[in-house]
């Protein structure tokens, strides 16, 4: 793959291949915010955490909780600093400095702010809790895209936003036009 290693992955979608190897990843939807040089930065998008509710999260924290109150879903967004909370959200929210506007569509912000606004029931349209993220060295992920690891994918609001996590993994492959079923574990070139 001449040149794979200068494509900017800002914005898309990984999704893990049958036989990734590393458990943490297996049938994981990872959406890129930041990809670089430098490496990589990204927060999956379908590994819900049922044990800890959001209400659950913001009480931890000592924010009040509001009668107008979001209910977003909480996601182990990566093995990577899982105590930190990121949450990835829908472009028309803005949290000034702290928000980083991957696209026109997503945004990421991971400062309590955000959580505030949710826990009064305002803030962005759509948002998901990510604790922790997945992160890569730098040429590491193109690495393992290279190695089978990894398919890439153009990101759609209406499937990271989904309601039902479980079906994430075979959406983002049959927008691909792949069917899950097809797919084999093992790794070759063709």
């Amino acid at each position: 793959m001449p040149g794979f290693s200068n494509s900017d992955l800002t914005g898309q979608l990984l999704i893990a291949m049958p036989g990734m190897g590393d458990p943490r990843f297996e049938r994981s939807v990872v959406y890129i915010c930041a990809h670089s040089d430098e490496g990589s930065m990204g927060l999956i998008v379908n590994k819900p955490t049922p044990e800890l509710p959001f209400e659950a999260l913001l009480k931890q924290l000592e924010i009040d909780v509001g009668p107008a109150a979001r209910q977003i879903r909480v996601h182990f967004g990566g093995p990577v600093e899982n105590g930190r909370g990121f949450v990835l959200h829908s472009g028309d929210y803005d949290g000034n400095d702290s928000t980083l506007k991957v696209d026109d569509v997503f945004g990421m912000t991971a400062t309590l702010d955000i959580l505030e606004d949710l826990a009064r029931g305002e803030g962005p349209d759509q948002a998901l809790l990510a604790l922790g993220y997945a992160g890569w060295g730098p040429g590491q992920l193109e690495d393992e895209i290279i190695q089978n690891g990894w398919l890439t994918a153009e990101a759609a609001e209406s499937l990271v936003f989904a309601p039902d996590d479980g079906t994430k993994w075979a959406g983002a492959l049959k927008s691909l036009g792949i069917d899950p079923l097809t797919l084999s574990a093992a790794a070759g070139r063709a």
